[in-house]
């Protein structure tokens, strides 16, 4: 089994910063892509970005310049620093992980229980 555990989400006035931390732990031989997704009340959930075992990154537009995506391997640790923070802002955030297991060769989707992100005007 796999676990993500999230950290780091909040209460923040409008232009502050939140760092998330998402650490991965369980039986896991090799993750592949890592990211952060969230959930506004009454919307889909959403990319927010992503980055490959590799260090390519995609970013969605609203957060391009504001939101730092980076990853530790060795720690199995994904990151999203959160900059020039707005209300619009505000939702769940999930990190997402593609992970191999030990003894399996296709890899499978794992979601944290997610961090709320509140930014207030």
């Amino acid at each position: 089994q796999v676990q993500l555990a999230e950290s780091g989400g909040g209460l923040v006035q409008a232009g502050g910063s939140l760092r998330l931390s998402c650490a991965a732990s369980g039986n896991i031989f090799r993750i592949n892509d890592m990211g952060w997704y969230r959930q506004a009340p009454g919307k889909q959930r959403e990319l927010v970005a992503a980055i490959t075992s590799g260090g390519t990154i995609n970013y969605v537009d609203s957060v391009k310049g504001r939101f730092t995506i980076s990853r530790e391997n060795a720690k199995k640790t994904v990151y999203l620093q959160m900059n020039s923070l707005q209300p619009e802002d505000t939702a769940v955030y999930y990190c997402n992980a593609a992970v191999v297991p030990w003894r399996n060769i296709v890899a499978r989707d794992y979601w944290g229980q997610g961090t709320q992100v509140t930014v207030s005007s």
